[in-house]
């Protein structure tokens, strides 16, 4: 089935949209552990949450009484740079609180430096919002992102207001599936072990070659692909390639039913398929949460919010009202 091994080969390249940690001078300053108060100033102009945890720390932008709390939760190897656009615009009237992963883009690995990443910072967004006295904020996900906040929705359903998943499905492994096999964790085990081994054998400079492919075909702007191509070179190698074999052998496709907030799901066309076969992917992924509303966007690769930022604004805009 050539579509699925198209896809899946774009699935396998964002395993590598990290490369080698070698500096993390300025956000590992920031480490959650060392986090400052909100109303400390950090070097870079923007406010860190009062909130100790080795698996993030958060910016904080937004006036003295908004409307509504947003958190933005960037993906693999991502930046709380890739959410400026929507923050300039939401935070005269939201408090704009960004996930910045420990280990992604300069931040210090922490205690994501082994074991599992993912439901631990799921956790951890949860006990944020709970120790910061959120009332059901919005969680907006992209990507690696989009499956924390499925995590939390579904984990903790008291906690989040609404839902918006960008470019992310409940269980991405299941493109490694071989046709005619039920997508199982088990059954993509094999090929994801495989695929990580090959990931973990690369040099350096093979690895970060790589990187810079994958995160170029992810971003069509190509005025706007420097950003997140520095974002991968500064993250933890060990951290982003955990991060995403644990992404691929992730399963929240059962847990959907236990979200209670609403949820809009933005996704892109899988490049070289037609877009029908895209929506049926997206339908039968989220079956197991029939009130999710799809939206494809077309005209961008993954970094929606970077290659439509119009578009993505008025669905930012249209999902919080």
């Amino acid at each position: 089935m050539k579509t699925m091994t198209a896809i899946a080969a774009l699935a396998a390249s964002l395993c590598l949209a990290a490369a080698q940690e070698h500096d993390h001078g300025a956000h590992g300053a920031h480490a959650a552990h060392g986090a400052q108060p909100a109303q400390a100033q950090g070097h870079h102009g923007h406010q860190h949450a009062d909130f100790e945890s080795g698996r993030f720390h958060v910016r904080v932008d937004g006036p003295a009484q908004p409307i509504g709390d947003i958190i933005l939760i960037p993906g693999l190897s991502s930046s709380p740079e890739v959410w400026d656009g929507i923050t300039d615009q939401l935070k005269d009237r939201y408090r704009i609180h960004r996930i910045h992963v420990q280990g992604f883009a300069g931040a210090a690995a922490e205690d994501n430096a082994s074991g599992p990443i993912l439901g631990p910072v799921a956790e951890d967004l949860a006990r944020y919002i709970a120790e910061q006295r959120l009332d059901r904020p919005a969680v907006i996900g992209h990507s690696l992102g989009g499956t924390f906040g499925m995590m939390l929705a579904a984990r903790h359903p008291d906690s989040v207001g609404k839902l918006m998943v960008v470019d992310m499905m409940p269980f991405t492994g299941a493109m490694f599936a071989a046709p005619g096999v039920n997508p199982t964790v088990e059954a993509v085990t094999p090929a994801i072990e495989a695929m990580h081994a090959r990931s973990s054998a690369m040099t350096d400079d093979q690895y970060r070659a790589q990187a810079a492919m994958a995160v170029t075909s992810m971003i069509n702007t190509e005025s706007l692909r420097a950003g997140p191509l520095e974002d991968a070179a500064r993250s933890d190698r060990a951290v982003s390639a955990n991060a995403y074999r644990e992404l691929m052998l992730t399963d929240l496709r059962a847990e959907l039913p236990r979200i209670t907030a609403p949820v809009e799901v933005l996704y892109v066309n899988f490049p070289g398929t037609p877009a029908g076969f895209t929506d049926n992917v997206y339908r039968m992924s989220f079956a197991s949460l029939p009130s999710a509303q799809l939206k494809r966007i077309d005209d961008s690769a993954h970094f929606i919010m970077l290659d439509q930022p119009t578009q993505f604004a008025a669905e930012v805009n249209a999902f919080l009202e």
